[in-house]
């Protein structure tokens, strides 16, 4: 039997300040009976690191470098995620998942290391092992634009893995990195699901059948990602659920009917989990190359006239779940919307956890 929910009034202790932007969080002023793993989410170097662990989150699933960097890229920033956690004695970088089971029971944030995009392996697949004994623990293999590995989703083919690609697969399976299936093509997705001898995930990702964004996934997507014993982790990201005939900001109970919706197709909430997209410090502004650029799909383009196109600001996030610290508000309304304790435990962590034991199980030698 767990502890009765707190009051959802006054559980919130500000940070110090004003809340800027997005990425200023508030700090509970308890321990949050939730272990909460976001499935995917960013950190930048003005974050308040040594208060990380009193936000609400147990393990953040943090962009551990910048889509499409090269190797070099992707060596320096990983190894900065450990440089941190030698600093501040509150955070631990996720080796399996014990660490972040040690994490809950110490009150540290656990980082669990992700790459958006699998640019940085070039043609060399050694490259992903090198990573992994860096701490690497999930991927997707391509962040939007077609790659080597395969397709992106904004991409204007949807030609799948390539034979490189399938080869990336394999060797994730070896090592023990979990396989995201965001942001890449459909065909892409699919194929990677059925390759991966372990089950994958979406970090990330609404059904796009109630929300038409070119980022969300379909229900074939949904369901063989499920039919494997994978994960899709919704995102509370305002663009991904803002739906095709909203005038306003979404909020909470609007991406809890997106939730309604994988469940339906579940038949449960086994496979279910929480990806924020979310950032904690200040999101830097984008750079845009003077040469010009390709004519991606906007995917925001709608969510910036009809709410704000600013992307550090709070209201980037659904209204009622834009600061970690809501957690338990967010929670409770799980609750009030008829889903059980343990649906909630399952979705903000269980599901994921019961993934990683699955795939990080088998060490390399």
């Amino acid at each position: 039997m767990r502890e009765p929910h707190p009051p959802t009034e006054a559980i919130v202790s500000t940070s110090p300040g004003p809340r800027v932007h997005g990425g200023v969080h508030s700090i509970l002023d308890h321990p949050s009976p939730y272990l909460f793993i976001d499935a995917c989410m960013q950190i930048w170097p003005d974050a308040d690191f040594p208060n990380l662990h009193r936000h609400g989150a147990t393990a953040f699933a943090v962009t551990a470098w910048r889509p499409r960097t090269d190797l070099d890229g992707a060596l320096r920033d990983c190894l900065e995620w450990h440089r941190l956690a030698r600093r501040y004695p509150n955070l631990v970088v996720v080796d399996g998942v014990q660490d972040i089971r040690r994490a809950r029971d110490d009150g540290r944030a656990a980082l669990v290391l992700a790459a958006q995009g699998g640019d940085w392996i070039g043609k060399d697949l050694y490259r992903i092992e090198a990573l992994y004994r860096l701490g690497l623990r999930m991927m997707l293999p391509a962040y939007n634009a077609s790659n080597l590995i395969c397709d992106g989703c904004l991409d204007r083919s949807n030609g799948g893995l390539t034979r490189f690609g399938q080869l990336v697969v394999d060797e994730c399976n070896r090592l023990g990195i979990v396989l995201d299936g965001t942001h890449v093509g459909k065909r892409s997705s699919l194929e990677i699901i059925d390759r991966s001898a372990k089950p994958c995930v979406f970090s990330h990702s609404n059904p796009s059948a109630l929300v038409p964004n070119p980022r969300n996934i379909d229900d074939e997507q949904i369901a063989a990602c499920l039919a494997r014993g994978g994960v899709v982790a919704l995102a509370p990201w305002g663009p991904l659920v803002l739906g095709p005939d909203m005038t306003r900001r979404p909020t909470v109970d609007d991406f809890i009917d997106l939730v309604d919706h994988v469940a339906a197709l579940a038949g449960d909430t086994e496979h279910i989990a929480i990806g924020t997209d979310a950032s904690i410090g200040t999101y830097p502004e984008y750079w845009h190359d003077p040469w010009g650029e390709p004519d991606y799909p906007a995917v925001t383009a709608r969510y910036d006239a009809v709410v704000t196109p600013d992307r550090r600001s709070a209201l980037r996030q659904v209204e009622g779940f834009d600061d970690y610290a809501e957690i338990e508000v967010f929670a409770a309304r799980f609750l009030e919307r008829g889903y059980s304790d343990e649906d909630v435990h399952r979705i903000l962590g269980g599901n994921l956890l019961r993934v990683f034991e699955a795939v990080w199980v088998d060490r390399p030698r």
